[in-house]
């Protein structure tokens, strides 16, 4: 929840330019306000645009809320779901992001749906078994191959601590893995993203791991050069 109409389009139309020529799919996901002025400045670019969230509802007595045909009417394609703030300060479980990923693909729309553990739950030992339980409700809910998963561990959002690569990729390959097992025919072809503590310094060693596709900005997202640097490590 950050910036105005004046930042947003500065930032979007920054972020546009970087990217030109760029192979790598890159998404932007302001906030709702800023969605249409996203959409606007990047309709001759390869940057799309997706919300940070929706209703699992398509219509109704909701006010407040955003219904995912709404995005899709707007020219959104993507939508976060599950995002660790989401399930830490408004108290979205599981079983609710999967109902909110259904809306999502009803509409036409891809979801980004995260995963991840808290510093406790990391500590504990129990890292692989919250996420498992978190792809589960998923699962339960119809994963589909276009489906997009972004594991972001808690302790490293917004901390400036970062899991090593090695970490990182010893957890994407619990989900890869854990994926195999539940959809087989859809693993393989599903996107895993990193979401935590990404910068410019460190993206080139995340993106070599095997199992990890590309990556969930967050703060380094609210500049243009170090977005666009985070791109460009993805290329090479």
């Amino acid at each position: 929840m950050h910036g105005s109409l004046e930042t947003a389009a500065a930032l979007v139309a920054s972020i546009a330019r970087g990217i030109r020529g760029c192979a790598a799919e890159v998404v932007v996901c302001p906030v709702a306000v800023h969605l249409p002025l996203a959409i606007h400045l990047a309709q001759d670019s390869v940057l799309t645009v997706g919300g940070q969230n929706c209703s699992e509802h398509s219509e109704g007595a909701f006010t407040g809320e955003v219904a995912a045909s709404m995005l899709a009417d707007l020219g959104c394609r993507w939508v976060i779901l599950g995002h660790s703030e989401r399930r830490q300060y408004f108290a979205e479980t599981s079983e609710l992001v999967a109902l909110k990923a259904a809306a999502v693909r009803a509409a036409g729309l891809t979801p980004i749906l995260c995963v991840g553990e808290t510093l406790a739950e990391r500590e504990a030992g129990q890292a692989e078994a919250v996420v498992t339980a978190q792809l589960a409700a998923l699962v339960a809910g119809g994963l589909e191959a276009s489906d997009v998963i972004a594991y972001e561990p808690v302790w490293a959002i917004g901390t400036g601590q970062t899991a090593t690569p090695a970490q990182a990729q010893e957890m994407h390959a619990c989900i890869r893995n854990y994926l195999r097992a539940q959809v087989a025919e859809k693993a393989d072809g599903m996107r895993l993203l990193y979401g935590g503590s990404v910068k410019a310094e460190n993206a080139a060693e995340l993106f070599a791991e095997e199992d990890i596709d590309g990556g969930l900005v967050g703060g380094a997202s609210l500049k243009a050069d170090d977005f666009v640097a985070i791109v460009k490590a993805s290329q090479d």
